[in-house]
């Protein structure tokens, strides 16, 4: 007899001695055992059909809290995988998270199954800073206008072409003069690097660049990326998992404080654009927007996209997301060159031996596969999104034999990928040798996603690779950057601070100009 028979004999044998007793209560009973046993047979044949991902068994209220290292949550899910496999299930708090790890996985989901996990979770921590607005933490039809617009007008304003790389060149000349202030002495970089990638999309956003001098620009670049750090901070994951601890927690008041002060200083900027704006000279994204906003209101157009809240959270998101990202890279990116001096070496022969004293442009990538290398090798290293923005299924999915419900979080692990083993041959060295073939000549590879992949996908991403060859490139070709005395290469820590990104740790270098041929070199 099998053991689902024998099982079903069983209730029947209690619902039969149960009606020897017709009472009402009785009756009432049997009602309800017959309900009972009907959830638990649906139940157990749901089950059966709908496999959810494995994972550690949570506590209650808690869920699997306790098993987490919330200073860097991407190496403990990292390290659950080789556990649960590449796709599994923890519970932060009450609410269920999938983690999807590894290359091909994240890639699957992301890609071919872009409508599936192509929404942002918005917790309640990137609720409080653009209320489900704007481009990174919208959805629905509110987010792929808001996305298509940005796009359509960024790559307008030169994002990727020529326009930018003039922009980006007469940058690094101001951020050389910041660095010449230094006279070769140690100094701390993030400032200044952070300003002169933030005029970048500034000049973009708002049509000009703005001094360094000025403490609106200072104080609004430096807000936003305490923003950022604070953003992933303990206190705020746990804000996230139980919400109603916002009134008592510090970094939640810290990120209101800071988001209100620059929505103050941004909308004075949008203002002053405002009273001179001409439709038939558009100085950048936000006088786009205007015109749009415009377009729509005279037309008696209803249910318009574009209206202030949107142009605010817009602006707000391209002033991080061009600012954070880009600048951290490039820090990551002196950093290692001082703690790894011989490749700083081939690095600064190639330039040499290739481009001499003049100006590097975009078109020298091709030229420079080791220098390029480098780059994409810094990227991969510094690792700067290692959970990625938390997406939600969209309906009820059935992915590589899992049932993932519909509302579900999901978390595709971009640490995962850039560290995968069965992708890359040294995932845990700074190792430039991964992007090139036999030959020496620069290789793409298909698991380098540090911008993400899919619908949401960076949206600056080739502008940002542009600053960052142009940054890079001028920077190492201008400068030795070395450690300051008394500290050795090894004293220069790789793990990074954790917030929304992974920034480098404290650190000073030395920025000590070089004496270079001023010879142009075809």
């Amino acid at each position: 007899m099998s053991k689902s028979v024998k099982e079903l004999r069983e209730k029947m044998a209690v619902v039969e001695s149960l009606l020897q007793f017709p009472s009402t209560g009785t009756i009432l009973g049997v009602l309800l055992l017959l309900l009972v046993l009907y959830l638990l047979s649906s139940g157990s044949k749901s089950q059966k059909e709908r496999k959810e991902p494995p994972g550690p068994k949570p506590l209650p209220l808690l869920g699997n809290l306790l098993t987490l290292d919330l200073t860097r949550p991407f190496d403990t899910f990292f390290e659950l995988s080789k556990t649960y496999g590449n796709i599994y299930q923890v519970f932060l708090g009450p609410r269920k998270t999938v983690i999807l790890v590894g290359y091909k996985t994240v890639k699957e989901a992301l890609v071919n199954n872009a409508e599936e996990f192509g929404d942002r979770d918005i917790g309640p921590g990137f609720r409080i800073m653009n209320d489900e607005h704007g481009i990174l933490f919208s959805n629905g039809e509110n987010w792929k206008e808001m996305r298509r617009f940005a796009l359509s007008n960024l790559r307008d304003f030169g994002m990727g072409k020529r326009g930018s790389e003039e922009k980006i060149i007469e940058e690094i000349q101001y951020l050389k003069g910041e660095f010449d202030k230094f006279e070769g002495k140690a100094f701390d970089t993030t400032q200044s690097v952070n300003y002169a990638v933030s005029n970048i999309i500034s000049s973009i956003v708002y049509g000009s660049r703005f001094e360094y001098t000025d403490p609106e620009f200072t104080e609004m670049v430096d807000r936003a990326n305490e923003n950022v750090r604070v953003g992933g901070s303990i206190s705020m994951w746990v804000y996230n998992i139980f919400p109603w601890l916002g009134p008592f927690l510090k970094n939640k008041r810290i990120i209101v404080k800071n988001m209100v002060q620059n929505r103050q200083q941004s909308m004075k900027l949008i203002n002053a654009l405002q009273e001179t704006l001409n439709s038939q000279d558009r100085r950048g994204f936000v006088d786009s927007f205007l015109i749009r906003k415009q377009n729509d209101e005279k037309s008696g157009k209803k249910d318009s996209y574009f209206h202030n809240e949107n142009l605010m959270n817009s602006v707000a998101n391209l002033f991080v997301a061009g600012t954070d990202t880009t600048g951290t890279t490039l820090r990551w990116g002196l950093m290692l060159m001082a703690k790894y001096p011989h490749i700083q070496d081939r690095v600064q022969e190639e330039i040499d031996r290739v481009i001499g004293g003049r100006q590097p442009v975009v078109e020298d990538r091709k030229k420079l596969p080791y220098t390029d290398a480098v780059i994409h090798e810094t990227q991969r290293m510094a690792n700067i999104v290692p959970l990625s923005l938390p997406h939600i299924t969209t309906c009820d999915v059935t992915f590589n034999g899992y049932f993932i419900k519909k509302g579900t979080t999901v978390v595709p692990l971009l640490t995962s990928v850039l560290k995968d083993p069965t992708e890359w041959e040294k995932p845990n060295s700074f190792y430039p040798e991964h992007f090139l073939d036999e030959k020496g000549q620069f290789v793409k590879r298909d698991a380098f996603i540090p911008f993400s992949a899919g619908r949401r996908a960076c949206v600056g991403e080739s502008l940002a690779r542009m600053e960052l060859f142009l940054f890079f490139t001028s920077l190492l070709q201008t400068y030795r950057f070395t450690t300051p005395t008394g500290v050795s290469e090894d004293d220069l820590d790789l793990k990074g601070i954790v917030g929304l990104t992974l920034n480098p740790s404290p650190h000073k270098l030395c920025a000590i100009r070089r004496v270079i041929c001023r010879q142009e070199i075809s």
